[in-house]
């Protein structure tokens, strides 16, 4: 909003690894190949939990502006009107039902779906939490690039494609590793760009009404990225955060086992002798 921006849509010719568009010219890069959407089924009770708390952060919204809702929305319940149900064979109770309670699909939640991480390429590993019986792993979405999430909605160069994968189970995985949202190994493959213009942003709305903020991370990064559009020109993008923690930094290997997570005792720092955390 901050750039009354609208939509546009850029055709990639896609050669080997590289991509180029003559819409966009003067720009080539390397980019790799992974899918936006993939996870497990949801269970009834967890699609029932979704609606419950997306529901009631809408009425929250809703509250607190004066019966009006939040713009931008802060989320969507199911939607009747227009309800894609894709499998066949399928009841017009059944897909009544799924038009009635099925979530929306562009927020990625406990299964994993519309994640978009771009480093889930080749060689990756995905750890997803089971919910129904045979999990029900579904992807789509295939990309042949994008940046760190899909920082404008529709970030990514979209394509077809086929992808091969393999899969086997943990049998109690979410026990044995505390598994509350998936775990990823991302690829090795990884297009090296070392030379970047980077863009500072403080926790003060200077894209907006001046406002200055205490220590707020995401105000400063969407400071940051609105920095980095005014300076290109581009669309107004949402901010994405992710954590990684780099494996190569420890002796021993942290990965996701069959039997589990082998506890060690490390030791622990130095504690402050006045005993205040």
């Amino acid at each position: 909003k901050e750039f009354q921006s609208r939509a546009a849509k850029a055709i990639w010719d896609i050669s080997g690894i590289y991509a180029t568009s003559r819409h966009i010219p003067g720009v080539r890069f390397a980019g790799i190949t992974h899918p936006g959407l993939i996870g497990t089924a949801p269970s009834h009770e967890l699609l029932a939990e979704w609606n419950k708390r997306e529901q009631g952060l809408i009425d929250e919204y809703v509250a607190m502006n004066g019966n009006k809702g939040p713009v931008p929305p802060v989320a969507f319940p199911p939607e009747r009107r227009g309800a894609y149900v894709g499998q066949e064979g399928l009841s017009e109770e059944v897909r009544e039902r799924v038009a009635r309670e099925g979530a929306r699909t562009v927020p990625g939640r406990e299964h994993g779906g519309n994640c978009d991480i771009k480093n889930l390429s080749r060689g990756s590993r995905c750890y997803f939490p089971v919910f129904v019986k045979g999990a029900n792993f579904s992807v789509g979405d295939l990309h042949f690039s994008q940046g760190d999430g899909e920082m404008s909605f529709c970030g990514a160069i979209e394509m077809a494609g086929i992808i091969t994968f393999s899969c086997s189970v943990i049998k109690g995985g979410v026990e044995k590793f505390a598994l509350k949202q998936p775990i990823f190994l991302p690829s090795p493959i990884d297009p090296v760009y070392s030379e970047k213009l980077v863009f500072e942003g403080l926790s003060v709305d200077v894209h907006g009404d001046g406002k200055q903020y205490n220590m707020d991370a995401t105000v400063a990064y969407k400071q940051a990225a609105l920095n980095a559009i005014a300076y290109l020109m581009k669309d107004s993008p949402n901010a994405c955060v992710t954590l990684g923690i780099p494996t190569g930094i420890f002796t021993h290997n942290i990965l996701p086992q069959p039997e589990g997570l082998v506890k060690k005792d490390f030791g622990q720092c130095a504690i402050r002798s006045d005993g205040v955390l």
